[in-house]
């Protein structure tokens, strides 16, 4: 007679069963504590220098432009070197270039120029320090508990950007806009001091370039590699897809709400702000309900996609603001389930030697889509105005997603033969993801 087995946990906080989880989970609320500080007091620092808004904006495109052009070399870095190694020296780097900004700000040396190519430098690191973080996190957990660790993180995200821009302020007021640099330096060396001490859970994915025997050949760790994979890799292609119309079309409600509320609706900075802070709330009620799954796939993804813009439809449509209230937190808790899906497939399909560069691959798409999405979007309110851009946005990402999934089920799965490494785990054997 055999022994029943107890169901596997479904808990969002799973992953935080895992001392080196829980530690992790620590160092990054920190971190990103420090970042937001960095960067909202750079916001300022560049105000009070140049006295421009569009010199504020011009800081954070060049922090952003690496990812579009570096980002494939960087996660070409992240499956050459071992990734404890890699993070701990991406977060010391980090560590010194804010350093040496507190340093040029307490000299009165810093400039326009000077801050300009700090950031450059700091988005050069971060091409590399980014996938390596994520999937560090990811390797800690078994990789049934990977959405977890994932929706964990994302919730330290959004916790460490509320207090590191609470922060801000109060550090500029009590001790100056030096100190919150020295600050973030400070939070990166605590990262970068944490990471050597962190040991992997019994069924984690292991590190393929942790071993001398997991290196691969030099002539293998092409950037060309992650590209072919990621072009060849029908979920991976679908993913892009359904990521890149729902950014466009579908995830700007920072300026299409905006205009929603302050145009048609008749409401002022204040209600938005009230929209503004539902969308947050719900934001963190779906990373929690998206943390409880076992078995993301792109299928979910889409179907969430194709959910939260039929949300949009209606929302377009509001006869009030108390009506587009009520829409808001669905739309919101709906985006957020369907990012942890998508997250989780991202980093876990793929073979563990290719991974850095997929997300590599990923980072230069999404950048794209981050600097033309705007502007499209702009376009089409002129076009249509704020309720037509909703609706028309909404309805072609519902479209879309219904007929892949319509084309997939008349065509069926496409094979590809993937060439593993020794000891790979593919995402779907961890998983059990199905495009």
């Amino acid at each position: 007679m055999s022994t029943p087995t107890a169901p596997a946990s479904r808990s969002p906080w799973r992953s935080l069963r895992y001392r080196s989880m829980r530690w992790w989970s620590a160092a990054n609320f920190v971190s990103n504590a420090g970042t937001w500080m960095q960067l909202t007091v750079q916001n300022l620092l560049v105000l009070h220098i140049t006295g421009s808004a569009a010199a504020t904006g011009l800081s954070m495109s060049v922090q952003a432009a690496p990812a579009l052009f570096v980002s494939l070399l960087g996660g070409a870095a992240v499956d050459r070197w071992p990734r404890k190694l890699t993070v701990t020296v991406s977060q010391a780097l980090l560590g010194a270039v804010a350093f040496t900004t507190a340093l040029l700000v307490a000299l009165d040396r810093i400039d326009m120029p000077a801050l300009l190519v700090l950031a450059a430098v700091t988005g050069v690191i971060a091409t590399v320090d980014g996938p390596a973080c994520a999937l560090l996190g990811n390797d800690l957990v078994p990789v049934a508990d990977v959405p977890s660790a994932i929706g964990v993180g994302a919730l330290v995200h959004s916790a460490g950007r509320l207090a590191g821009t609470a922060l801000a302020g109060v550090t500029v007021g009590f001790l100056g806009t030096g100190a919150a640099y020295a600050t973030n330096g400070l939070s990166f060396l605590f990262v970068a001091a944490v990471v050597p001490f962190l040991r992997p859970a019994p069924g984690a994915a292991t590190d393929p370039a942790a071993g001398p025997r997991a290196v691969p050949a030099p002539a293998r760790m092409t950037v060309r590699e992650g590209l072919s994979f990621f072009a060849r890799r029908p979920r991976l292609v679908a993913l892009a897809g359904i990521t890149g119309l729902s950014s466009v079309f579908g995830r700007n409600y920072g300026l299409t709400l905006a205009v929603l509320v302050t145009g048609p609706l008749a409401g002022g900075a204040g209600a938005f702000g009230t929209v503004s802070t539902v969308l947050a709330v719900g934001g963190i009620l779906g990373a929690v309900l998206g943390a409880r799954m076992r078995r993301p796939s792109v299928r979910t993804v889409g179907l969430l996609a194709a959910a939260g813009a039929l949300l949009q439809v209606v929302a377009g449509l509001s006869p009030s603001l108390a009506v587009l209230l009520v829409l808001v937190l669905p739309m919101a808790i709906v985006e957020s389930v369907s990012d942890t899906a998508g997250t989780a497939v991202l980093q876990t399909d793929p073979p563990p030697h290719l991974r850095g560069r997929v997300l590599g691959v990923w980072s230069s798409v999404g950048t794209v889509w981050s600097l033309g999405g705007p502007p499209l979007l702009g376009l089409l309110m002129e076009w249509a105005g704020a309720r037509g851009a909703l609706v028309a946005g909404g309805l072609l990402i519902a479209g879309s997603v219904g007929a892949g999934l319509l084309v997939r089920r008349r065509g069926g799965p496409v094979p590809l033969t993937v060439r593993a490494k020794d000891g790979d785990v593919t995402g779907r054997e961890a998983l059990q993801t199905a495009a």
